[in-house]
């Protein structure tokens, strides 16, 4: 296990918090501290000796602190090998300790984006010494145990004490591991602000925070969440939140922004709605949503903008569903949805999602930017044939299109009175997702004359809109672009159907 006891230490860190414990174990058990600026000036404050690191290298912080460990003195003591005869001469021709600790907590880089401070004081938060002293310390891991950021002081203070102020070679290669774990996100943060300006076409994303799940996708896979739930919404009630939630509640949270300040709600089943309206009261929007499938609503997800007030909770506890999303539950209402132990209820926090959109495929991986388009009713309000759309048409249009765009391809939405009627959903032939579409509607009873319908992508050929006519869809909503648009069009002008094109696709796979 090659045990080492640690005789001398290294502490130049930014948070202080949960540090003093440390400094005082390594203080008892005779560890000569080294240490620089604030960090000696706290070490000094709790009454134990260290060494000033100017002490041992000859010279000053300079440059406004920008060096104060970059020095053969620092960097020897940490690199030299043990095992190596010429590197132990060469320490004792230069007087060099051993460094056989070292303790680092970088500057906030992340949080100084976040507030919005001046380029000036974010090129300042830019840690040089700090990194270097974690990688050597990283490298060396044979002979030094590198502890890299706040978060791991508690493990360290730990294992010192357990061990009699000792690490083992698995405790050093641990902590390696960390290291180098902060110090590639460090660098990904930096280099990820930079590129904000520069767009060079490279791909970096890193994670500090995970959570390991129950499984993936199905039980016999493993997954993870790399991200922070906490700062997305408050977990209010309910089980473990599994790998197909999260993408279903990413999927929820989509849809419902594109409705801004309506009234909204939505149910939706593997990343699509099943259910959705707009509707002057949340309880009018929630019967209306759940009216759209009825049975598919079962084990859904539900989400709206509005808080979730007592009577519509009484509605929903009708039900079973996994997971409820809301901006805010009155207390009441609050009380109904958690009788059961298991469903799991979010508040919705303000919080930045990604601008693009990236997953893993042969042996690299796609990025894309977000599809961000939000159709308006003005964009439906030109119909390209003589029959004109009228105001509530252009309105539907948009309700349509709305969840066409957050809808599995190739994808069909029959709506009326901004309620989603039926979907065509995830089919390989539009045709197909059409008769989905108008099967299921009928099937709920919905009567589609006068009803709108959008596509994700062009009609390649006037089948669509002839069968949504022979259905009584009134009007229409598409991308346009195939060479046979006109073809689509020519049948709806002769059978008086409103026609929008938006030039804008919005496949989704």
């Amino acid at each position: 296990m090659e045990s080492r006891k640690i005789k001398n230490a290294l502490i130049s860190v930014y948070s202080k918090e949960g540090l003093e414990p440390i400094i005082k174990a390594l203080n008892a058990q005779g560890v000569t501290i080294y240490s620089t600026g604030g960090t000696y000036s706290f070490i000094e404050g709790l009454g134990v000796e260290a060494v000033k690191v100017e002490s041992l290298t000859g010279y000053p912080s300079i440059l406004g602190g920008r060096v104060k460990t970059l020095h053969p003195k620092v960097f020897g003591g940490i690199l030299s090998r043990r095992d190596m005869f010429s590197d132990g001469e060469q320490l004792k021709e230069y007087e060099i300790p051993e460094i056989d600790l070292v303790i680092v907590d970088l500057y906030p880089f992340e949080q100084t984006v976040a507030s919005g401070a001046s380029e000036d004081d974010l090129i300042e938060t830019i840690d040089i010494g700090g990194i270097s002293l974690i990688r050597a310390g990283a490298k060396n891991y044979k002979d030094v145990v590198i502890v890299p950021s706040v978060d791991h002081y508690a493990e360290f203070l730990s294992l010192f004490t357990s061990q009699d102020g000792a690490t083992t070679l698995e405790d050093r290669h641990r902590f390696a591991t960390y290291a180098f774990g902060v110090s590639s996100h460090y660098d990904s943060a930096i280099f990820s602000h930079f590129n904000e300006t520069e767009q060079l076409p490279a791909f970096r994303k890193s994670f500090n925070k995970s959570t390991v799940l129950r499984y993936g996708e199905n039980p016999h896979q493993k997954g993870y969440y790399f991200g922070d739930l906490d700062a997305c919404f408050d977990k209010l009630n309910g089980k473990e939140i599994s790998y197909n939630n999260i993408g279903d509640i990413d999927a929820a949270c989509a849809l419902i922004d594109d409705f801004g300040n309506d009234t909204a709600f939505a149910i939706l089943k593997h990343n699509n709605a099943c259910g959705m309206a707009c509707r002057s009261t949340l309880d009018e929007a929630w019967s209306a949503a759940l009216a759209g499938d009825p049975v598919s609503a079962f084990g859904g997800i539900l989400i709206t903008n509005k808080t979730v007030t007592p009577s519509v909770a009484a509605e929903m506890h009708k039900i079973f569903f996994e997971v409820c999303i809301a901006p805010d539950y009155e207390p009441e209402a609050l009380d109904i949805l958690r009788q059961k132990k298991n469903r799991i209820i979010l508040k919705r926090k303000g919080f930045a999602t990604h601008d693009k959109l990236f997953r893993s495929v042969l042996n690299g991986v796609l990025v894309q930017d977000k599809d961000t388009t939000v159709p308006t009713a003005a964009d439906m309000q030109k119909s390209v044939t003589s029959t004109p759309i009228t105001p509530s048409q252009a309105e539907d249009l948009a309700f349509a299109t709305i969840l066409v765009k957050h809808t599995k391809s190739n994808a069909i939405v029959l709506a009326k009175n901004r309620q989603l009627y039926a979907s065509g959903t995830g089919q390989t032939s539009r045709v197909d997702a059409l008769k989905q579409a108008i099967a299921k509607a009928r099937a709920f009873g919905f009567d589609l004359n006068g009803a709108v319908m959008a596509s994700d992508a062009f009609f390649p050929f006037p089948d669509c809109v002839e069968i949504a006519h022979d259905a009584g869809i009134a009007a229409v909503a598409h991308p346009g672009g195939s060479i046979h648009d006109q073809d689509s069009i020519d049948y709806c002008e002769k059978n008086r159907m409103g026609m929008a094109i938006t030039g804008i696709r919005h496949f989704k796979h």
